[in-house]
């Protein structure tokens, strides 16, 4: 991702950017999409990184296709796979429960009980 301070020939967009506030403006040439502009206010780098990043797309668009295709599996294959069950963590033991030993219904001030 490059970043670059707006030129004063284009200051008009960011005007139109920010009334538009959550909405894309999309600019056409003859009726076609060719470029959009997106308020980033309320938008981490992270995500915008993450958004536009081309190899992140393709992995979407692969499993978009393989879920159409079909190409699935249930979360109890993947459990029988891996020995898990679905509130289970693998390597982590159950925590056993606490032995309480006597509580004494005495009076904490007498002693007695």
């Amino acid at each position: 991702m490059k970043a670059m301070k707006l030129p004063k020939q284009l200051q008009s967009f960011l005007e139109v950017a920010e009334t538009a506030e959550q909405e894309t403006l999309v600019f056409t040439d003859k009726k076609l999409p060719i470029a959009a502009l997106v308020s980033l206010r309320k938008v981490d780098t992270e995500s915008l990184a993450l958004s536009t990043n081309p190899e992140l797309l393709r992995i979407i668009e692969t499993s978009r296709k393989e879920i159409r295709e079909g190409k699935t599996t249930s979360l109890e294959v993947l459990e029988k796979k891996f020995g898990v069950g679905a509130f289970t963590t693998p390597g982590r033991r159950t925590r056993k429960p606490r032995r309480w030993g006597h509580v004494s219904t005495a009076d904490p001030g007498t002693g007695a009980g």
